[in-house]
C-alpha cells in the first residue's frame, strides 16, 4: 500500500470539501471553525495523557482540561466527558508495574483508581462552580431497550441542568460478556445516545498517520477523512499502550460509531496547550473525519450499539444487495449457512459471500429452526417447522447496516 499516497489523496479531499462547505453552506466558516462552534460535545481522554503513562494522574493536564471545558460551559456548549485511567490510576496506588490479564485483578484496580479519578474531577470543576456527574456503563446497559433509553434521557437531563457528565465503562463488574472493550468504543456509543455534534478524543498522538510514526519518522499525516473508509482503518494500527486498551484502530471504529448519529471525530494530541479552546476557534488540528451517510433512526443506533453477537448468517450476493440497497427484509431463501450459538431475538452478523459484514440484526428463529429453512421459500416455514413465527430471519426494523 502507498501510504503517501493515500495520505495526499485524503489531504486533498479534505481542500476540496471544506472549500464547498465555504462556498455552500457558511461562507463565513470553515468545516473545523463550523465544528468547534457545535453545540454539544462528546471529549473522551486517554489513560495515557490523564496518567502521565501511567505514573498517576496529572493533576496539572486535569485541571487544564477542566479550565477549557467549563470555559466552554460558559460559551454554551454541552459536553460530556468520557474518561479512562480508573484502571491505570489503581495500578499506580497498589504499585503495579504492569496490567493484570485476570480479570478480577483489573475489576481491583478499576475499583481502587476509580476513586482518585472521580475525585480528581470533583475537585478540579468544584473551583469553576461546575456540578460534576460519574455514570458508569457497561455493554449491557447499552444492549437492553430500556435501560438504553434510561441513559439517555439521564444524560440529557444532566445536560439540561448545566452538569458535565463524566462516563467511563463499569470494569469494577464487567466481564467478557458484558464489557465494552475499550473507552474509544464507549465514546462513540455515548456520542449517539446524546446525538453529539462532535466527538473530539484526546490522545497522546498528534493524530492520524499514513503509518506508524514512531517507526517511520517520515510517514505523512491524515488531516481529513470518512468514518468507516477501509482503506482509514488498513493504515492503523489496533495496538494500545501499556496502560490503555485502545489503539488508533479503535478511535477510528468509534468514529464511525459516532457518525452513525451525524457527529463528526477530532483525534487530537491532548498535549498541546489550550487544545479544546483550539478546537473552538477551529484551528487546524489533529485528524477530522466526517460522516458521509445520513444520521441513523433512533432505534437503529440503539441496533447498532449492540456489539455482541450470538451468531452469523452468510448471505448470498443476492440477499446483499436486497439488504444493501432495497431496504427489506433478510429472508431464509438468501441464507447460505447459520453458525453460532443462538436463539429467538438474539443478535446475528450477516457476511457477504466474502465474509465481510454487512449488517447485524435481532433473529426470529434459533439456530436449529434456522438452518432447517435456510435456502427455502418464507412459505413453506410452517412446512418445515410445523408453525411460522415470522416470514422473515430479520425484518427490517430489527436490522441495521454496518
Amino acid at each position: 500500500m502507498n501510504f503517501h499516497a493515500l495520505a495526499a489523496s485524503y489531504n486533498n479531499r479534505f481542500l476540496l470539501l471544506t472549500s464547498y462547505t465555504i462556498m455552500n453552506m457558511t461562507p463565513e466558516m470553515s468545516l473545523r471553525q463550523r465544528l468547534g462552534a457545535s453545540r454539544r460535545w462528546v471529549i473522551k481522554i486517554g489513560s495515557a495523557l490523564l496518567t502521565d503513562e501511567g505514573r498517576g494522574l496529572d493533576m496539572t493536564a486535569i485541571a487544564s482540561w477542566v479550565e477549557q471545558i467549563a470555559a466552554l460551559r460558559q460559551r454554551d456548549t454541552e459536553l460530556v466527558l468520557v474518561s479512562s485511567g480508573a484502571v491505570a490510576e489503581g495500578m499506580k496506588r497498589l504499585q503495579w508495574q504492569e496490567r493484570p490479564t485476570e480479570v478480577y485483578k483489573l475489576q481491583a484496580a478499576a475499583a481502587v483508581g476509580q476513586m482518585g479519578m472521580i475525585q480528581a474531577y470533583e475537585s478540579c470543576f468544584q473551583r469553576h462552580g461546575v456540578h460534576t456527574a460519574q455514570v458508569l456503563l457497561t455493554h449491557e446497559d447499552l444492549a437492553s431497550r430500556e435501560r438504553y433509553l434510561n441513559a439517555r434521557s439521564t444524560l440529557r437531563t444532566l445536560l439540561e441542568l448545566g452538569v458535565v457528565p463524566v462516563i467511563n465503562e463499569n470494569d469494577t463488574v464487567a466481564t467478557d460478556e458484558i464489557r465494552l472493550g475499550d473507552n474509544d468504543t464507549l465514546a462513540g456509543l455515548v456520542a449517539n445516545l446524546v446525538e453529539a455534534d462532535l466527538l473530539i478524543i484526546l490522545t497522546d498522538q498528534q493524530g492520524l498517520f499514513a503509518c506508524d510514526p514512531r517507526l517511520d519518522p517520515t510517514a505523512p499525516f491524515i488531516e481529513f477523512g470518512e468514518a468507516g473508509d477501509p482503506e482509514l482503518e488498513a493504515m492503523a494500527s489496533g495496538k494500545g499502550g501499556k496502560f490503555g486498551r485502545g489503539g488508533m484502530l479503535t478511535k477510528l471504529k468509534a468514529a464511525t460509531r459516532a457518525g452513525r448519529s451525524g457527529a463528526a471525530t477530532l483525534i487530537v494530541s491532548g498535549r498541546i496547550p489550550e487544545v479544546l479552546m483550539k478546537v473552538a476557534a477551529g484551528e487546524n488540528l489533529g485528524t477530522l473525519l466526517h460522516s458521509a451517510h445520513a444520521p441513523l433512526a433512533a432505534r437503529k443506533q440503539w441496533l447498532a450499539s449492540h456489539l455482541k453477537v450470538r451468531g452469523e448468517l452468510h448471505l448470498d450476493a443476492g440477499a446483499v444487495t436486497v439488504l444493501q440497497h432495497g431496504g427489506k427484509s433478510l429472508l431464509p431463501i438468501g441464507v447460505t449457512q447459520a453458525t453460532g450459538q443462538f436463539t429467538r431475538g438474539d443478535m446475528v452478523a450477516c457476511l457477504a459471500p466474502d465474509g465481510t459484514e454487512i449488517a447485524r440484526g435481532f433473529i426470529n428463529y434459533p439456530v436449529e429452526e434456522t438452518q432447517k429453512i435456510l435456502r427455502q421459500a418464507s412459505d413453506k416455514i410452517e412446512q418445515i417447522l410445523g408453525y411460522v413465527d415470522e416470514p422473515e430471519l430479520i425484518h427490517r426494523d430489527n436490522l441495521v447496516l454496518v
